[in-house]
Parts: C-alpha cells; sequence; structure tokens
C-alpha cells in the first residue's frame, strides 16, 4: 500500500505540459471552423433555402419541412469535405447531460454496394427509446417510443466524426423529456411580452432577445490521483479530507499567474471551442487552489445554454489529453470555495439593450425603469420557484457557505438605481410627469450616469444582482444545465411584463373616457398609466430588494419577515415548482403543462435520491474496507512498538515512552469504533428510506435522516488521516490534490 501510494503521487507530480500545436490562423479566422454557420448556409445551400432558414432562425418562422432535403445535402455536403461518417441528434435529457446516438452516412445503393445519405427526414426527426431516460412516468418500459426534433436555431456542429444536430427530445404524447423545450417556449413567450411593452415607446421594435453570458467554474486534479479517490471517481466530491495546511487562507491564487500545464490544457481547450463556435473570451485563476473559470462572450440565451453543455463535455475530453480529470461538482473539497456558473441575464431588442441607461430620451430612461422593475416583480413573485431552478443535491454544498449566495433569492440594485426606483414611487406625481409644450414628455427622473455600469458596487452575497446592462444570477451551479434557471426566470419576467400591460392598457383605456384627457391626448394617457402601474410595482416588489450582508443570521429573519422564500432542504425547496401560482405561469405562458412539471419533480426527487444514496454506500465502502483496515493496522503497529519498549526497557521507562503511543492506540480504537457506529446507523437509515414508495418523501427521508451521518462519520476520519501514518493512509490528501505541479 505504501509503495502504491507514492508511485501514484509520485506520477501525478511529475507530470510536464502537453505540447499544444497552436493554429497558422488568428481566431478570428477559425472560429465556427466546425458548424454549419450562416457563411456555410449561404456557401452550400441554394439561395431561396438559405433565405428560408435566415427567416426561421431570425423572425422564429415555422421550419418548411420541404427544404429539408436541400438543407441536409448542404450539410451531408459540407460534414463529408470535413472527414464526418456519421450524424448524431444531440440533446439534453433530464440526466443534467446531453445524449447522443450515432448513425452513418452508408445505406445499401441497390446494387450489392453502398452509398452516403442524409435526407431531410434523418435531420428532421429521429425516435430515441424514451423509457431509458429519466421522464417522471410519463414514459415507461413498454412505452419506449419518443421524438428527437431538430432545433434550426441552434447551428449544427461536428466533433470528431459525427455531425452534431442540436434537438429537443418530446414524449410520443407531445411532453417534453428535456431542458431545450421548455427553454425556447419561455425564450418565445419573454420575447412576445417584451416586445409588446417596448411598442409603448418604440413601435418599430421587431422582437426581443434573451441573452445569457455564463461564467464556468471548475477544478482541475492530476488524473492519477483522481483514480486513487474513490470518492471523487463516483461521487464527483471528496467525502472525506482534513484541510490542507495551506489551501486559500493567503489569496495567492485567484487571478495569479496560471501554472504552466494549466495554461497547456486551457489553450487547447480553447481552440477547440473557439472551432465548435463557443466565443471563449476570458480565462483566470479562481479563488481556491486548483480552482478555475472560463467564461464566454454574450449569446442568445438558447444557444448559450448549447454552448455551455457542450463545453463542458469538451473540458473533460481534453483535460483526460493533459492528465487531468475536471471537477465541476459544486463542493469536491471541504474548507474551500467551492464552484457556481454566474448566469449574466439580459434582454436585448433589434434596436439595443433593454436593461442599458441612460437612454437619450425620457421615454427611453422610462423603458429602462419599466424593465428593471418587471424583471424584479418576476423575481418577487417566485423567489421560491428560483430557488428551486438552481438547487441540487450537489449545489445545496456551496449556497450559503460564505462564497456564494444564501438560499435566499433577493435583489441587489446598488445605492443609485435604488435611489432612482424611490424618487419614481414617492415623489409628487405631478411635479414627476407632465408634457412640456413642443418638447414634449418630461420625466423629473434623476439623470442615470453614464458610468452606471461602473458606479454599482458588487454585492457578492446577492443572488440576483444589477451589474450594469445586466442581472447577475450567482446562485446556480457549476455542473447545473443553465437551462433550468433560465427557463424559470425568463418565464416569470414574461408573465410580469404581460401583466404589466395588462393593467397599462386598462388604465389607459380609463384615462382616455375621463373628461381632464382631452381629445388628442392619449401620449398623454399612456404615459400617465405606464408611471401609476410602474410606481405600483416598485412599491410591490420592494421586499426582494435587499443591498446588505446575505450571511447575516439577521437578514435570514428579516428575509422571512418580508415573506421570501427561506427553506434550505432540497427536496422541499424542489415542491416550488409544484405551487399553484408557479402551475398558473408556467401554463398561461405555454412553457409546460402540469404533467411535465409533476414529471419533472419526481425526476427531481428521484435524482436527489440516488445521489445522496451513492454517496451514502460509498462513504460506508470506504469507511470499512480502507479506513479503518489502515488505521487498525497502524494501531496494531503501535502495540507492536509499546510491547518491544517493554521487552528493552524496566516497566516504569517503558511505560513513559509508551505514553503517546498508548494515547494514540486508544484514540484510534475510540475513533474507529465510532466510525463503525455511525456506518451502521447510516445502513440501518438507508433500509428505512428505500422502503418508501413515495419519491418525494423518500427524498425527504434521505435528506433528513441520512444526509447528516455524512459530516459525523467525515469528521472522525479527517481526525484518523491525522494521526496515522502517513505512509499508511490509503488515500491522497488535500495538500497533494490541490496544488497542480
Amino acid at each position: 500500500m505504501e509503495g502504491l501510494r507514492f508511485q501514484v503521487v509520485g506520477e501525478a507530480f511529475a507530470k510536464k505540459p502537453l505540447d499544444v500545436a497552436m493554429p497558422n490562423e488568428r481566431p478570428s479566422e477559425y472560429f465556427g471552423k466546425k458548424v454549419f454557420n450562416r457563411e456555410k448556409m449561404y456557401k452550400y445551400l441554394p439561395k431561396a433555402v438559405y433565405e428560408k432558414m435566415v427567416d426561421v432562425m431570425d423572425n422564429g418562422a415555422r421550419l418548411d419541412r420541404n427544404i429539408a432535403d436541400a438543407v441536409a445535402a448542404g450539410m451531408k455536403q459540407w460534414a463529408m469535405e470535413n472527414g464526418v461518417t456519421h450524424y448524431t441528434h444531440w440533446f439534453q435529457p433530464l440526466t443534467e447531460g446531453t445524449a447522443e446516438k450515432h448513425d452513418s452516412f452508408i445505406e445499401h445503393d441497390g446494387k450489392g454496394g453502398m452509398v452516403e445519405e442524409f435526407t431531410g427526414k434523418l435531420l428532421v426527426q429521429q425516435e430515441p427509446d424514451a423509457s431509458s431516460f429519466p421522464s417522471g412516468g410519463i414514459r415507461s418500459t413498454f412505452e419506449a417510443r419518443g421524438y428527437s426534433a431538430w432545433d434550426p436555431t441552434s447551428p449544427v456542429f461536428i466533433i470528431d466524426d459525427t455531425l452534431c444536430i442540436p434537438t429537443v427530445f418530446i414524449s410520443y404524447s407531445g411532453e417534453s423529456l428535456d431542458y431545450k423545450a421548455p427553454l425556447l417556449r419561455a425564450l418565445k413567450a419573454v420575447n412576445k411580452a417584451a416586445t409588446d411593452v417596448c411598442h409603448y415607446f418604440d413601435p418599430d421594435v421587431r422582437k426581443v432577445t434573451s441573452n445569457l453570458g455564463w461564467e464556468q467554474e471548475y477544478f482541475l486534479v492530476d488524473e492519477g490521483l483522481y483514480a486513487a479517490r474513490p470518492d471523487l471517481l463516483l461521487t464527483g466530491r471528496t467525502l472525506m479530507g482534513h484541510d490542507s495546511a495551506k489551501n486559500q487562507q493567503m489569496d495567492d491564487h485567484y487571478f495569479g499567474s496560471i501554472p504552466e500545464r494549466v495554461a497547456a490544457y486551457m489553450r487547447d481547450l480553447e481552440i477547440q471551442a473557439l472551432e465548435l463556435g463557443i466565443p471563449c473570451k476570458t480565462r483566470h485563476n479562481e479563488v481556491a487552489p486548483n480552482q478555475f473559470e472560463l467564461a464566454p462572450i454574450f449569446e442568445d440565451t438558447n444557444l448559450a445554454v448549447d454552448h455551455n453543455m457542450l463545453l463542458m463535455s469538451l473540458m473533460k475530453r481534453v483535460a483526460r489529453k493533459h492528465g487531468f480529470r475536471v471537477l465541476l461538482h459544486e463542493k469536491p473539497f471541504a474548507g474551500i470555495n467551492g464552484s457556481g456558473k454566474h448566469n449574466n441575464w439580459s434582454l436585448s431588442t433589434d434596436t439595443g439593450v433593454l436593461l442599458h441607461a441612460p437612454g437619450k430620451t425620457p421615454e427611453q430612461n422610462l423603458r429602462f425603469a419599466v424593465f428593471i422593475v418587471e424583471t424584479l416583480m418576476g423575481v418577487y413573485r417566485h423567489n421560491g420557484l428560483l430557488k428551486a431552478s438552481i438547487m441540487s443535491a450537489t449545489n445545496a454544498h456551496r449556497l450559503g457557505a460564505n462564497e456564494a449566495p444564501p438560499a435566499i433569492i433577493s435583489s441587489f440594485l446598488g445605492t443609485q438605481l435604488s435611489e432612482l426606483l424611490d424618487h419614481i414611487e414617492k415623489a409628487d406625481k405631478d411635479d414627476l410627469f407632465r408634457l412640456d409644450g413642443k418638447q414634449g414628455l418630461k420625466l423629473d427622473i434623476p439623470q442615470i450616469p453614464e458610468l452606471l455600469i461602473d458606479n454599482t458596487d458588487r454585492n457578492r452575497t446577492s443572488p440576483f444582482a444589477f451589474t450594469g446592462n445586466r442581472f447577475e444570477f450567482r446562485a446556480v451551479g457549476s455542473e447545473a444545465n443553465c437551462a433550468s434557471a433560465m427557463t424559470a426566470l425568463n418565464t416569470a419576467v414574461a408573465e410580469a411584463l404581460a401583466d404589466f400591460k395588462l393593467r397599462v392598457d386598462a388604465k389607459i383605456a380609463d384615462y382616455t373616457e375621463r373628461t381632464e384627457f382631452s381629445e388628442g391626448t392619449g401620449h398623454t394617457a399612456k404615459f400617465h398609466a405606464i408611471i401609476d402601474v410602474l410606481r405600483e410595482d416598485i412599491k410591490t416588489c420592494r421586499p426582494i430588494r435587499f443591498d446588505g450582508n446575505g450571511y447575516s443570521d439577521e437578514w435570514k429573519a428579516e428575509a422571512a419577515r418580508r415573506g421570501l422564500d427561506t427553506e434550505t432542504s432540497c427536496p422541499v425547496i424542489f415542491e416550488r415548482y409544484l405551487d399553484a401560482d408557479s402551475i398558473r405561469m408556467f401554463e398561461a405562458m405555454g412553457v409546460m403543462t402540469r404533467k411535465e412539471l409533476e414529471a419533472r419533480n419526481e425526476v427531481k426527487w428521484e435524482t436527489y435520491t440516488k445521489k445522496i444514496q451513492i454517496e451514502a454506500r460509498v462513504l460506508g465502502d470506504i469507511s470499512m474496507n480502507h479506513i479503518i483496515p489502515i488505521a487498525t493496522n497502524y494501531q496494531s503497529r503501535l502495540l507492536e512498538n509499546a510491547e518491544r519498549m517493554r521487552s528493552i526497557f524496566p516497566a516504569e521507562k517503558a511505560d513513559e515512552l509508551n505514553a503517546r503511543n498508548l494515547k494514540l492506540i486508544e484514540e484510534i480504537a475510540m475513533r474507529t469504533a465510532e466510525i463503525e457506529t455511525q456506518v451502521d446507523n447510516l445502513v440501518s437509515a438507508r433500509k428505512v428510506a428505500n422502503r418508501i414508495d413515495d419519491e418525494h418523501q423518500k427524498a425527504i427521508a434521505y435528506h433528513d435522516t441520512i444526509a447528516p451521518y455524512f459530516d459525523i462519520i467525515r469528521r472522525q476520519i479527517d481526525k484518523l488521516e491525522l494521526i496515522v501514518d502517513d505512509a499508511l493512509w490509503p488515500l491522497p490528501k488535500y495538500r497533494e490534490l490541490l496544488f497542480v505541479r
């Protein structure tokens, strides 16, 4: 055991950077090289087909199946010129990962030979086995049919020898079985609602796009050390391990010089990502040792989600080439920062960014205020749902751990924006709003500084902070599919905007009937109505605004007083998806039905249970088959040493010399006995929970009666790590795992 451990550690430390062949072109020249983007479409498709595809992508026109064969032919030609032999529908089932089944282009030619073929039918639709993916009861083993359908708004791309076609995944009866279908519906809903509101200010706006810029945090560990840690291998996190004497307390890793091996990995990753059209922009060391970040330029939310899922897969593949393993678990190591994936979200029109200020006119500044407030309304009304959208068994370890936002959704606006909304709410209406002759609308809104983006401070404890032309949803976990959070957020904002328009239109109708609004003053009535409803909503959503310390106990009490969701149990938090308000919103916005929501929650509860169950089994196995045997082995050596001391020295002297050994022997006995007892308790609790049929109640039982044993058992193991002979300890330690050499 001793030799094996040091062999593994030594080999890991001896790794040298892998030489990465740099392309001869500039990044701008090979960007999108492996993507069937508009440039490729223009080259490989007939002009009329290309124009119809552009209409589908830009304007949401329905895909005409009559052009599918021509599109497929152009794709096949381009793909085969790039060495492609297979194709696959690439989709995002409810497993948190991606799925693909590869088929080759070859078909019989009817003459005893083969021919490459790829038709529009194969491009547009396929039939994966829906019963083998999580469905929450929508599909069963004897009801296997499901459909994957091409999403033409996300470009096709090449991985190795395979043409990958982004698709949605739905059941035979039409329910969504993936993350993409609800996301596309949510984006459609927010486009409709936001465009309608934009027309109050600019009737020429044609569409509103939801934008997303994610920040992917991750850890790298040496592959050899990873292989020697069963807990990392099977659960993605270390279930035991004492702090390293040095970890992040010196603050010397954050933004520090990137280690040579890591820099080589990053270069390789970025080259391949850029070729796939992923617009990588930023890379740097993160706070914890061995923790890093990659962030792209903003994109359309649907494409950004696809790119993030593709990147996470690519990160893992490239890491293996460099002797690394990527850890995307939100909390792979205790005692140091975990990893998140900040989702920077905004809305933009074909004429500009809606959350950007200041505008050139009073109407533009009013529009800015409207979209800020209605975003807050969506977050306020559905703060529990938004928390559920980012919650998981893994992210629960990170939230509120003095490194990430707490498990209470609130929004930080900064002093200037808060004062602006307070002024709109409280100022005398006649002073706030008036018409001024030929000069048109006058709004007494304090000048919004040109450098608003820099004049807002950063509140690192805020889950949903305004950071200048965007909101940063900081609570999303590093291994999560962004679509979950983006579906909930965009749907909530769509509902708030639709409700805003309904109430404004009602007030406009009321104002135009009143004598003080004479004929020809519809402009006045409209803006009076907008101001009235805006002031109501500023007051209503005030509880969601919080600029203070989200980690404080005072905030937890205050949040509860404000009526915000303060629940911390992951399985209970998932219940927010089935609240009457949540179901009403999703159905009204055409995003998900009650049946789909119920099915997804079954999947969420089952997934939570299985993750805790796996961790419990791994912890029990390592405890009983690795830790206790090694500890008792060391204990036996100490006993042998004590006996030898007695055979050499007089009894009194031997007892004096053996004092430390005897103390260690006693401590090992006490701690191993406690581990055995608690592992037995853990197993017993699992047996009880496993007899529960209801997935919801089973998940709650795993949270309440099984997960608490993890820290109890870990505490004893970590103490043993400090006293057992280092050469005997069976697992690579934090000091070895956390520093790339």
